[in-house]
Parts: C-alpha cells; sequence; structure tokens
C-alpha cells in the first residue's frame, strides 16, 4: 500500500482461549468480574494476543509463539501488557511506526462495552498511540459456536504500519 509516498504495511492477527473455572477474566489488561477465565500459558488476554500477532506478522516474524513460548517458565502467568510493550521494542519495527489497531473482541458473555474506554487506554499507553487511533470492538455470535456457548473468547485485529 502506498499513501504519501510512504510504505504501508497491514496485517491481521487472531487468537482464540478456552474459559475455564479458577481463573481471571484479563482482556487488554483489563481484569474484568466473571465466573471464568481465560486458559492460558499467560495471563491469556486474548486480545492483546491477537494485537502481537498482527504486529508480528506486518513484520513478518511469524507468531508470538516464537518470541514467548508456552514451554517457557519465564512466561507463566506473563502479563500480557508487558509482552506487547517488549514486541513495540523489537529492533525490526525501527523503521515502521504503528497508525493504528482495529481490536475485535468475540464473547457471548460477559458484556464488555463498560470497559471498552480502560482497554483502549491501556493498549494506547503501551504502543504510544493516541486514544483516536485505538479502536476496541465487542461482538456477540448470538449464541453460535463456542464463544455463543460460552467456551471460549476469540479476538481478531488489524494493524497499519507506516515507514518513518
Amino acid at each position: 500500500i502506498r499513501r504519501q509516498s510512504q510504505m504501508c504495511i497491514r496485517d491481521r492477527g487472531y487468537d482464540v482461549h478456552r474459559l475455564v473455572p479458577g481463573r481471571e477474566l484479563i482482556l487488554c489488561g483489563v481484569h474484568i468480574p466473571h465466573p471464568t477465565g481465560l486458559l492460558g500459558h499467560s495471563d491469556a488476554d486474548v486480545a492483546c494476543h491477537a494485537l502481537m500477532d498482527a504486529i508480528a506478522g506486518a513484520l513478518a516474524l511469524g507468531d508470538i509463539g516464537q518470541f514467548f513460548p508456552d514451554s517457557d517458565p519465564a512466561y507463566r502467568n506473563a502479563d500480557s501488557l508487558k509482552l506487547l510493550a517488549r514486541v513495540m521494542e523489537l529492533p525490526e519495527l525501527g523503521n515502521w511506526q504503528l497508525v493504528n489497531c482495529d481490536l475485535t473482541i468475540v464473547a457471548q458473555k460477559p458484556k464488555l462495552m463498560p470497559h471498552r474506554l480502560e482497554m483502549r487506554r491501556n493498549l494506547a499507553a503501551v504502543l504510544d498511540l493516541p486514544l483516536d487511533r485505538i479502536s476496541v470492538k465487542a461482538t456477540t455470535t448470538e449464541g453460535l459456536g463456542f464463544e455463543g456457548r460460552e467456551e471460549g473468547i476469540s479476538a481478531a485485529c488489524v494493524v497499519l504500519l507506516e515507514s518513518r
């Protein structure tokens, strides 16, 4: 994509985690009251994971499992916002500026709209972007699929990077 004689890269990321009792539900770094949380090696913040995968994909670096493998005990219960901050420090990102991100979280419950502004603020702080360049949306599947049966939550993200 060319825009005003600068090169741009757009890519998307996707992640999904199972909901289980006994875990906290954390999305974009926000602890959301709910009887179940997401299962994963880290804090299982599916939204941050989709965002990190989108950034890594835009740079042709693979996925976050290559940077933060679930076989490494150092990442057990890791804060995904801190992992996102590390992704933003990758040398490969040096010639690129993140322009915006558009994140969609798919969950039947809980309702996420009351937490949307805090999610956007958390991401804006880590990404060093103005709030108006961070989109966080939430939707349900009208009871269809694993999200609709409240078995898990998925997230998809699109990012735009621009050459510096």
